[in-house]
């Protein structure tokens, strides 16, 4: 299996491609990756995102062509980690159609980040217009400078 034919020469790939290529050496059922990871990592490396700081918030940017809103899921896992995941299927074909070219990806996609200290995993919001899905993390508020103490000094 190699993913370079697919036109898939990115780092991930190179060492998932390195990961399968040393498994077939070794004991297959101890080191070969599985199929959901191998799926996993094919659709994010086919994601691609524009991530974006502002002030107050981080925002993330996604090509979703062709999904709705209940396609798609944005999770928080293990409190850090922003999951944004979807899939499109295959449009079922009519009566006597059939596929001349087929160049329209389908499947899964799917992006993982994991989030600063600072983002406020409680406020995150999700907009899907015009197949680009927006997924807004507000930024928690800087910690207050802590005050001096002052300590009295007692006589002895």
């Amino acid at each position: 299996m190699d993913f370079r034919i697919m036109g898939m020469d990115s780092p991930l790939f190179s060492t998932l491609q390195h990961m399968i290529d040393t498994s077939e050496d070794t004991d297959k059922s101890y080191n070969a990756p599985t199929r959901t990871f191998v799926r996993d990592a094919k659709a994010m490396a086919a994601t691609p995102a524009d991530v974006k700081e502002y002030p107050n918030s981080y925002v993330f940017v996604i090509d979703m062509p062709g999904l709705k809103s209940g396609d798609i899921k944005v999770q928080v896992e293990d409190d850090n980690v922003l999951t944004i995941s979807g899939e499109r299927k295959r449009d079922k074909e009519k009566e006597g159609a059939k596929y001349v070219r087929m160049e329209r990806r389908v499947g899964k996609f799917m992006r993982k980040f994991v989030l600063p200290e600072n983002a406020n995993t409680d406020s995150i919001s999700a907009v899907c217009q015009d197949g680009v899905l927006t997924v807004t993390v507000e930024k928690l508020p800087p910690p207050e400078p802590k005050k001096p103490k002052t300590v009295e000094v007692k006589i002895a």
